[in-house]
């Protein structure tokens, strides 16, 4: 099972803490690279490792669907399975009932879905999706819940909301063959009030930890941090707080600020695949003409693997030759560039100085000039079509 200590911090302020699970130990505020169907797109595992990542997350209604929970239990387990070590924590499926709305119907028993692979049909309870995340072997298990689109009515978010919680419940009383260590998830839209009422209730249920769900899915910024600060006013400061699928490097600083845990995020690995590199001066649009002819790496103060051994020059010939090498090495630069920001941040809290760090981090980007495309008509319309590789 799981326990959560914290080492700083509070309520709704910077926070260090250690989730200790089976597969080992993770220092918080941690970014978790999304592995969707058990690999980090482009990454091995040796990848992770040596770029210092504690914890992935897997994707549940993809790995259900192909190869099969049944398959990686009998194979050992996801851990096994992938040549991952260290924790998992696999989501619900409850974002596919937003992302798949097309494909999926929708009811108090569950969420009937029609695959993406062949257009069988598939019914995904709180029950189920509990025992497939416990057949996976992960380390940490989200409840089923239901993630609704923005904009929203308050109608709507009360519906999506409340049945959430009795999924909540649900998933909590799943008789399973093994234990699994379930987080829930704080659901409640745009609304204040749906949201303490959900955070309250879920917090009377005793979970090992607590999500905030539905943020970061097109509404304003202003109105996601607010969400975030009325969640986090109405949870345990003794667990893990996790905000899900939000990932930008100013995202996380903000979050960290106000006293999250916990981040998942395909953006790493899917702007590195679209040629897209984070630095602490801001981005690199590896595709831009001013690099062809540029010998520095992506960032001199940057010890990755890539930055020590390719220049911006290469990995720009690389992009627009469409070499699949170079995948690996923007992504391998981006995970390395989340997991130093997020040591920096840890570091910042224990030492009680991570107000400077957050000052240093946007003057930083203040000072970066603006890196937009300069490709010709023609190598735009190439780079479009190898922009659209999906996570």
């Amino acid at each position: 099972m799981v326990s959560f200590a914290l080492k700083a911090g509070g309520k709704r302020e910077p926070r260090c803490g250690r989730l200790i699970t089976e597969h080992g130990a993770v220092d918080t505020p941690v970014f978790m690279p999304v592995g969707t169907n058990g690999s980090v797109k482009a990454c091995s595992s040796e990848d992770l490792l040596e770029n210092r990542v504690a914890m992935i997350l897997a994707n549940t209604y993809h790995l259900y669907l192909r190869p099969g929970h049944e398959v990686v239990r009998r194979l050992g387990g996801l851990h096994r399975f992938i040549h991952w070590p260290k924790p998992i924590l696999t989501d619900s499926g409850g974002y596919q009932i937003l992302s798949l709305g097309a494909m999926r119907t929708l009811s108090e028993e569950g969420v009937l879905f029609r695959s993406h692979l062949d257009g069988s049909a598939h019914l995904l309870t709180p029950e189920k999706a509990t025992e497939i995340q416990a057949s996976l072997g992960a380390d940490v298990a989200m409840v089923l819940d239901e993630c609704i689109a923005y904009p929203h009515t308050y109608q709507e978010a009360q519906d999506a909301m409340e049945r959430t919680l009795r999924w909540a419940q649900r998933s909590r009383e799943a008789v399973l063959d093994r234990p699994v260590t379930l987080f829930g998830i704080v659901q409640g839209g745009i609304y204040p009030e749906l949201r303490k009422v959900c955070a309250e209730t879920l917090a009377e249920m005793g979970f090992a930890g607590y999500a905030l769900g539905g943020l970061g899915v097109g509404e304003e910024k202003e109105r996601t941090f607010a969400m975030v600060e009325t969640t986090l006013d109405h949870l345990p400061v003794d667990v893990p707080r996790y905000l899900m699928g939000m990932g930008t490097p100013e995202d996380l600083v903000e979050a960290v600020a106000r006293g999250v845990d916990m981040f998942d995020c395909v953006l790493p690995t899917r702007n590195g695949r679209n040629g897209t590199l984070f630095t602490r001066f801001g981005k690199v649009h590896i595709k831009n003409r001013r690099y062809a002819e540029d010998d520095r790496p992506i960032d001199p103060d940057c010890n990755c693997y890539t930055c020590r051994h390719y220049s911006r020059a290469y990995l720009r010939h690389l992009f627009v030759s469409r070499e699949l090498s170079v995948y690996r090495f923007n992504s391998i630069h981006n995970l390395h560039f989340y997991q130093s920001l997020m040591e920096r941040l840890r570091e910042s809290i224990l030492s009680g100085t991570f107000s400077r760090f957050r000052r240093e981090f946007y003057e930083n980007l203040d000072a970066s000039g603006d890196d937009e495309c300069e490709a010709s008509g023609s190598e735009q319309g190439d780079l479009a079509s190898q922009a659209s590789v999906l996570e």
